[in-house]
């Protein structure tokens, strides 16, 4: 078994796991066929990994989930499919419409680099601490897969200077870049996720795109009901809360315009409807940044629509807000079924 990463990277273990069981799904939304490797790798250092019974219960000491852990992680774990599957085509969308950089923060065990439909001339960026990457690496070079574009792996730490280490690696700040933060800012403290989101815009130009989650409520009660549920209660107390939910508030006054859709519209969306009601309100934030002619913000989705939608390459000066390529629905590589049902046009 390779060395695996600890702490926040144990996380990573875990959604490689949801994502290994969700790829053998005959209505799959997508096929994460790296995952297995990654798991496989970790062994009994996954901390999912049996957790979860045949029966859907989740180990807790109530067999018939009467308090409702099992239904909770249930939850949780769709919600971690529905996530992969949106930010699939988001950043889908975004090269679609233009943007040949990606950089992906937090990256994990991420595989898109290699399972995604790059465009050619695409160049992608995977940051995350130096144990993710290293394990990660290796576990890849034992697999013998190559990327479908141009792979650069940063090993940096994002609550230091990853922003250098990324010019370093040869990131271009003159490019439109799409970005992608899944997973991350719960992790961090309120002034660490507020730096985080100004380096990002300090080093991005008009018509890059930016994706991310967000959650209200992350306090009290419910972190005690994460405690309690078996395998996701040991990942509660390394929540930090981010900028409880004011990440849309942020941006928008900082030269982003996009849209919010809540987890549950867009799981209905995509044939995934949860069955218990999670304790937070959990969101998909999508924005581009905006030209100096544009007006900022980000607004609630109200109704469904295609990836990318409202977020189309910048018109020029007296021209309407563009609308990007609707993309829901693919059948490449990577991509089952389905579209993923977010929507809200921001034009």
């Amino acid at each position: 078994m390779d060395e695996v990463p600890q702490g926040v990277g144990r996380t990573a273990l875990a959604t490689a796991w949801i994502r290994a069981e969700a790829s053998c799904r005959p209505d799959r939304l997508f096929d994460d066929w790296l995952a297995r490797s990654f798991v496989d790798a970790a062994g009994d250092a996954v901390p999912i990994h049996g957790a979860l019974r045949a029966d859907g219960t989740d180990g807790t000491d109530g067999a018939d989930g009467a308090d409702g852990t099992a239904d909770l992680v249930e939850t949780m774990s769709t919600y971690m499919v529905v996530r992969t599957r949106f930010f699939d085509d988001e950043l889908t969308a975004a090269a679609a419409a233009g943007c040949r950089q990606v950089v992906i923060l937090a990256a994990g065990l991420d595989s898109r680099a290699f399972r995604l439909p790059w465009p050619p001339g695409t160049r992608l960026f995977e940051l995350d601490q130096p144990a993710m990457m290293s394990f990660k690496e290796r576990v890849l070079a034992g697999t013998g897969v190559r990327p479908r574009c141009e792979r650069h792996v940063v090993p940096a730490d994002l609550t230091e200077d990853w922003a250098d280490r990324l010019l370093q690696a040869g990131f271009r700040p003159t490019e439109p870049t799409a970005w992608l933060a899944e997973g991350i800012l719960v992790y961090l403290a309120e002034d660490q996720a507020e730096r985080l989101l100004a380096e990002i815009t300090d080093l991005s130009v008009p018509s890059s795109r930016f994706a991310l989650e967000d959650a209200r409520n992350l306090a009290g009660g419910m972190l005690d009901q994460i405690r309690r549920s078996s395998p996701m209660g040991q990942f509660a107390d390394l929540w930090k809360g981010g900028l409880e939910g004011e990440s849309p508030a942020w941006l928008g006054a900082h030269g982003w315009r996009g849209r919010e859709t809540p987890f549950t519209r867009i799981a209905a969306g995509m044939d995934r409807p949860v069955s218990a009601a999670l304790p937070i309100e959990g969101y998909f934030v999508t924005a581009r940044r905006a030209g100096s002619w544009e007006e900022t913000g980000v607004t609630r989705a109200t109704a469904p629509a295609a990836a990318g939608v409202g977020l189309g390459a910048a018109p020029g000066p007296g021209v309407g807000p563009g609308v990007g390529p609707g993309v829901g629905t693919r059948s490449g590589p990577g991509h089952v079924r389905g579209s993923n049902g977010h929507g809200g046009d921001i034009s």
